[in-house]
C-alpha cells in the first residue's frame, strides 16, 4: 500500500507505517487518518503481520501535530467528526491484538504526540520532542491527549504539558514515562524492528490476551480488573500454543507457537 500520504511495507512478518509528508513535517490532515485507517485494517486484517512499526518519513519529524490550514476553517461540527474520525482509528490499534510501536524520529506534536500514545511501546531518537501544543492556537488536544497522556505521565505532568503547550525532549520524555526507551536517530529503525520481531517471536494468542488485560483492566477496579485478568488466564489454558509453549519449555527446546 502506497498512498499519497502514507506508506505500508510489510516484510518477515513485520509491517511498517511510515507518514509520508516529510515536506509538512508529516502533519496529519483528513486525507492523511483516511490511508491511517485503511492501513491499521490491513495490519489487523492480515495474518502473516505479527507486529507493526509506526513512523514518520524523515529525521525532522514523527507527526508534528494536525495541518492547520487544513482545520483552520472547520465548523464545530466538522471538528468534531475529525476528532471522533481519529478516536476511531487510534482505538483500532490499541484494541489490535497485534503490537504497534511508535518509532518517534523527531516532531510528535499534537495528533502525532497522540498517536504515538495510542501505540503500545514507544521508543525515541535522541533528536525526539514531544508535546500538546494546542493551547496556543486556541483549542484542546482532541485525538486522545487530555485522557491517554494523564494515563501514562500522571495528572500533574499531563496538565502541565497541556496547559503551557511547552515540548518536552526525548530525555524528559523518558524520564516521566512517556517512551520506553530512546537510542540515537541512527539505531531507531533497527531497534525497532528489533523489538517487534522479538514480540513477534512469541504467540500471538496470548500477545492479544496481554493487550487486552492490561487496556481493558486499566479502566477498572483493581479487584474486578484482577478478576478480568483471571478469566483471560484461563482462557490461554484452553489454547494450543499453552500445551506447546509448556511442553517446550519442560523439554528445553524453542517453542513453535501456531497462534491458536
Amino acid at each position: 500500500m502506497n498512498g499519497y500520504h502514507l506508506l505500508l511495507e510489510i516484510s518477515e512478518g513485520i509491517a511498517v507505517i511510515t507518514i509520508n509528508r516529510p515536506a509538512a513535517m508529516n502533519a496529519m490532515t483528513p486525507a492523511t487518518l483516511d490511508e491511517l485507517a485503511e492501513a491499521v485494517r490491513r495490519v489487523n486484517g492480515t495474518p502473516e503481520v505479527r507486529a507493526a512499526i509506526l513512523t514518520g518519513a524523515g529525521t525532522k519529524a514523527f507527526m508534528a501535530g494536525a495541518d492547520i490550514a487544513a482545520m483552520r476553517d472547520m465548523t464545530p461540527a466538522q471538528a468534531r467528526d475529525l476528532a471522533r474520525q481519529a478516536h476511531l482509528i487510534y482505538a483500532d490499534i490499541e484494541r489490535s491484538p497485534k503490537p504497534f510501536i511508535a518509532a518517534v524520529n523527531g516532531y510528535a506534536l499534537g495528533g502525532g504526540c497522540e498517536l504515538a500514545m495510542a501505540c503500545d511501546i514507544r521508543l525515541a531518537s535522541e533528536n525526539a520532542k514531544f508535546g500538546q501544543p494546542e493551547i496556543n492556537i486556541g483549542i484542546i488536544p482532541g485525538f486522545g491527549g487530555t485522557q491517554r497522556l494523564p494515563r501514562l505521565v500522571g495528572k500533574g505532568r499531563a496538565l502541565e504539558m497541556i496547559l503551557t503547550g511547552e515540548m518536552i525532549d526525548a530525555r524528559e520524555a523518558h524520564r516521566i514515562g512517556l517512551v520506553n526507551r530512546v537510542v540515537t536517530q541512527e539505531e531507531l529503525p533497527e531497534e525497532a524492528r528489533r523489538l517487534a520481531r522479538a514480540i513477534a517471536a512469541k504467540g500471538m494468542v496470548a500477545v492479544g490476551l496481554c493487550k487486552d488485560a492490561v487496556n481493558n483492566g486499566l479502566n477498572m477496579e483493581l479487584a474486578k480488573a484482577c478478576a478480568y485478568e483471571a478469566e483471560l488466564f484461563a482462557h490461554s489454558f484452553s489454547t494450543a500454543d499453552q500445551k506447546e509453549g509448556m511442553s517446550a519449555f519442560l523439554e528445553k527446546r524453542p517453542a513453535v507457537f501456531r497462534d491458536r
